[in-house]
């Protein structure tokens, strides 16, 4: 898949993001991991992302790319770098925000 393909799905994908389950979303441990360090973190790259998830970088791409597909993340472009981030206009992202922030703060 080139960039322009993920980057328009990455927008756009509102039948995806209405049907997505929550056991679909919490169902890989790499999607968990990302969405921690998203919401410890705020943004990052592609690279960093895998590294502090410890995954490659082809398996981080995939997680990436489905959880833009849910709306709950967001790719900003710079040139060739990619940054992503919660989106934190959409509630689930928020939800997850206070989720990460409840567990792992007790």
């Amino acid at each position: 898949m080139n960039r322009t393909t993920a980057r328009s799905e990455c927008e756009s994908e509102k039948y995806f993001q209405s049907t997505i389950q929550i056991e679909d979303l919490f169902a890989s441990k790499g999607r968990v991991k990302i969405l921690k360090i998203l919401v410890e973190e705020g943004e990052l790259n592609i690279s960093e992302i895998g590294r502090r998830a410890r995954l490659n970088y082809g398996t981080t791409v995939q997680h990436l790319e489905f959880l833009c597909k849910t709306g709950i993340i967001q790719e900003k472009n710079f040139g060739r770098i990619r940054i992503y981030r919660l989106k934190e206009e959409d509630i689930r992202a928020r939800a997850l925000r206070s989720f990460f922030s409840l567990w792992y703060n007790q």
